[in-house]
């Protein structure tokens, strides 16, 4: 059995749906009791009665419910590998649709320009961003009461917001009803983009994690990517009514799977499930104990009022107070508006300058989406045997700051890529010489995300949620407020001085980071409250 230390730390972001079975790790506040019934180690005692009765003893005043010691099959992190990828798969799936939506319909504004009468180039750009402004909002609410109500239920239950909102903009009949609907759409589509960080935090061991993060992170990266390709299709062959309705079938489709196959994962939820059927089984005149709670009750205010505070502080006291959400949020911010950029920028360039039809323009988001998912796997095969291997050499120890070694490559891609971006679509040369330049951002795009996503879920275990909400929060900004930006900046610079501009930012924004954190990273960490 673990001792109480090793139990905090097993289950910082960690749980399954509970069975019916009462067995659970009991900490007494005082000594262990002697009855003969209980094997006690250490401070901890084992509830071994076969009736689940909880008349453990009569020299204790309170129970504290852990894990079954560090093999508990009822511990997400001990889950089988199929059980873990498949609760991987379906969070990867919500991840990818949503963003999906967000992109999709950006081919098709120009039908929309003409069927609801838009003449404002910011208000046709602004219903596609404003899908990403809600992104921003919704993981303020969504992330902490995932803490507080479970990951499952509250991650669930917003994708069926999103699904609702996102079908109905498919019958929108003006611009007002069509940004209302989308705004509510990306409030439940944000969802996933909070919670599963945290999920996968549940889940995996740090040293098993990679790949899980990297096909999460993959997601609403690549999700932005396809869109567009399919949307620029059905803008020419059907209505742009068919980009909703299709997002819509498809979301529908992920959500059967999830309501049967994704289970619970949080700690906190499920240990109090656990102390809640000792409750139910305790013979309340005889019990000698005056409560049974877990090991994180107490920790927090569970009253409505403490709820929302932290539901809408948590994330920016975070981000207040902690120089690794400050610094990695700002970049990562950065990394999600140049993503969008690209995304509403290609048209421009290959119908543009190019002279190309919608339909082939649109391919050349390939081009993002090949920088994208060759950089990601092969982030994946390695991103866990480098953590492994410098673990061993740190005597066995892990740290978070062991997933920084490609965020010093994907930092270094990222300016390169958008001075070839640039620079060769200024110069009129063959269309594929940006799209090497498209592909080396989306290279260095995807390294960045996801190491700064494993670096927060293991930096911030139990507030991993939380501390993915503010980054999300600062990345949405971003993501809505850069397409709005871009066509004037490169209408004033040209695409060769514009994409300048904006590689000597991220040099001087990204390159510092991994430098600064694998440096500092760890003092950095023993100094704070919310960081491990």
């Amino acid at each position: 059995m673990s001792t109480m230390t090793d139990s905090r730390l097993s289950t910082a972001n960690t749980a399954e749906e509970l069975g019916t079975s009462p067995t659970a790790t009991l900490h007494h506040d005082n000594h262990p009791p002697e009855a003969s019934r209980y094997v006690a180690q250490d401070t901890s005692t084992r509830l071994a009665n076969p009736n689940g009765k909880a008349d453990v003893g009569k020299h204790t005043s309170d129970l504290v419910v852990d894990w079954d010691g560090p093999d508990d099959p009822e511990n997400p992190k001990n889950w089988s590998f199929r059980r873990k990828w498949a609760a991987t798969a379906i969070i990867s799936g919500f991840t990818f649709i949503t963003p999906v939506s967000s992109s999709m319909v950006a081919p098709a504004t120009g039908q929309l320009a003409t069927e609801f009468g838009i003449h404002s180039s910011a208000i046709i750009a602004f219903t596609t961003s404003i899908f990403v402004l809600a992104y921003a909002i919704g993981p303020l609410f969504l992330g902490p009461l995932s803490e507080i109500y479970g990951r499952s239920r509250v991650l669930q239950l917003a994708n069926l917001w999103y699904l609702v909102w996102n079908l109905v903009c498919g019958f929108a009949q003006n611009e007002s009803q069509l940004l209302g609907f989308r705004f509510l759409a990306g409030l439940g589509g944000s969802a996933p983009l909070a919670i599963g960080g945290g999920v996968l935090g549940d889940c995996w061991h740090p040293e098993e994690r990679g790949k899980a993060i990297a096909l999460y992170s993959l997601a609403p990266l690549l999700g932005p990517v396809i869109g567009p390709i399919a949307g620029a299709w059905i803008a020419e062959r059907s209505t742009w009514r068919w980009v909703f309705w299709s997002t819509s079938i498809v979301d529908a489709a992920i959500q059967v799977l999830g309501l049967f196959f994704l289970q619970e994962t949080f700690a906190p939820l499920l240990l109090e499930r656990k102390a809640k059927t000792i409750r139910l089984s305790m013979d309340v005149e005889k019990a000698p104990h005056k409560t049974v709670r877990t090991i994180f009750d107490g920790k927090q205010d569970h009253s409505w009022s403490a709820i929302m505070t932290k539901s809408l502080v948590r994330p920016f006291t975070l981000f207040a107070q902690e120089p690794i959400i400050q610094l990695l949020g700002v970049y990562m911010a950065y990394l999600y508006g140049l993503l969008y950029l690209f995304l509403t920028t290609i048209p421009s360039i290959f119908e543009g300058i190019y002279k190309q039809p919608v339909g082939i323009a649109g391919l050349h988001y390939i081009a993002l989406g090949v920088g994208l998912t060759g950089a990601s796997q092969l982030n994946a095969g390695t991103m866990d045997k480098i953590y492994v291997h410098l673990k061993n050499k740190n005597g066995g120890v892990g740290k978070p700051e062991f997933r920084l070694p490609s965020m010093f490559i994907g930092t270094v891609l990222l300016p390169i890529g958008l001075l070839i971006t640039g620079w060769t679509v200024e110069a009129h040369a063959h269309w594929i010489a940006p799209d090497i330049g498209i592909a080396l951002v989306g290279a260095g795009v995807i390294l960045n995300f996801q190491c700064i996503q494993t670096y927060i879920v293991d930096g911030f275990t139990l507030y991993a949620a939380s501390a993915l909400a503010a980054v999300a929060f600062l990345r949405s900004l971003a993501g809505c407020g850069f397409p709005l930006f871009a066509p004037a900046m490169y209408s004033a610079l040209g695409y060769g001085k514009g994409d300048t501009v904006l590689a000597v930012v991220a040099i001087v924004i990204g390159c510092p980071a991994p430098w600064v954190f694998w440096r500092y990273g760890e003092r950095i960490r023993n100094a704070s409250r919310h960081a491990r």
